[in-house]
C-alpha cells in the first residue's frame, strides 16, 4: 500500500510479455487422442463396460452437500451381503469394494441392495469350463451374443423429477370470509395466518385448560 505523501506507483510491466503467454494449438490433437485411447481401452475390456467398475449412490459430506447423491468409492461389506454376493467375487464382475464405508441409514442400505440385484439381474458372466458350466455363469450361447455396455458410467445416477399434484379450486376455497374471520379482515391471507396461529397455540391452551379444570375440581 502507499503511505505518506508519495507519488501514486503507475508502472507498465511490458518487458518481455512474449514469455508469459501460453498457447493450445495442439487441443484439438489431445482430443483426437484422448478419443482414441479410449476406444483402444474398451476394446481391450471387452465384453466388459469400458466405463469401469459400479459404485454405490452415497449422500455428499457435510450438511452443506448431504442433500445431494453422487457415486461413491464402493460397497460396503453389509450391502453385498443382503444382495447375496461374495465379497472375493466382487472384484471379478465388476463391482467396487469399500470396506471401510459404513452405512448409517437403512434407506441407504436398500438402495444400494436394488442397484446391486438390478445389476446382478443384467450381468453376464462367461463360463470358464463349457462342459460344466456353474449355477451363476450364463450358458455359452447366450454369452456369444453379449455386446458391451457403453457409456461413461454403469448405471448412472436417474434424478426423477418430484411429481407435483393439482387440485382443482372450488367455490368453497375462493370463499374468503367465514365465521371465524370476523374479528379480522377477510382474506386469504388472513386466513392462512389464523390457521398458523391455532397450531402454533395448541400446547398452550391444552396446558390453559389442564389448568382450568384442576382449578374447577
Amino acid at each position: 500500500m502507499v503511505r505518506h505523501n508519495n507519488v501514486v506507483p503507475n508502472n507498465h510491466f511490458k518487458k518481455k510479455w512474449q514469455f508469459y503467454v501460453r498457447t493450445w494449438f495442439n487441443q484439438a490433437a489431445r482430443k483426437l487422442r484422448r478419443r482414441s485411447a479410449r476406444a483402444d481401452k474398451a476394446k481391450q475390456a471387452f465384453p466388459r463396460p469400458s466405463a469401469g467398475l459400479l459404485r454405490p449412490v452415497v449422500r455428499g459430506q457435510t450438511l452443506k452437500y448431504n442433500r445431494k447423491q453422487r457415486l461413491g468409492k464402493g460397497f460396503t461389506l453389509d450391502e453385498l451381503k443382503e444382495a447375496g454376493i461374495n465379497v472375493g467375487m466382487a472384484a471379478t464382475i465388476g463391482i467396487a469394494v469399500d470396506h471401510r464405508r459404513r452405512n448409517k441409514s437403512l434407506e441407504s442400505l436398500q438402495e444400494n441392495v436394488q442397484r446391486l440385484k438390478a445389476y446382478k439381474s443384467n450381468l453376464v458372466v462367461f463360463p470358464r469350463n463349457v462342459k460344466k458350466p456353474k449355477a451363476f455363469e450364463t450358458p455359452l450361447a447366450e454369452a456369444r451374443v453379449v455386446g458391451q455396455a457403453t457409456g461413461s458410467v454403469v448405471m448412472p445416477l436417474s434424478k426423477a423429477a418430484p411429481a407435483l399434484e393439482t387440485v382443482a379450486v372450488t367455490a368453497a376455497m375462493k370463499e374468503t370470509r367465514g365465521k371465524e374471520l370476523s374479528e379480522i379482515k377477510g382474506t386469504t391471507y388472513g386466513k392462512l395466518r389464523l390457521e398458523r396461529m391455532n397450531v402454533r397455540q395448541v400446547g398452550a391452551r391444552a396446558k390453559k385448560a389442564k389448568e382450568a379444570a384442576k382449578e374447577d375440581a
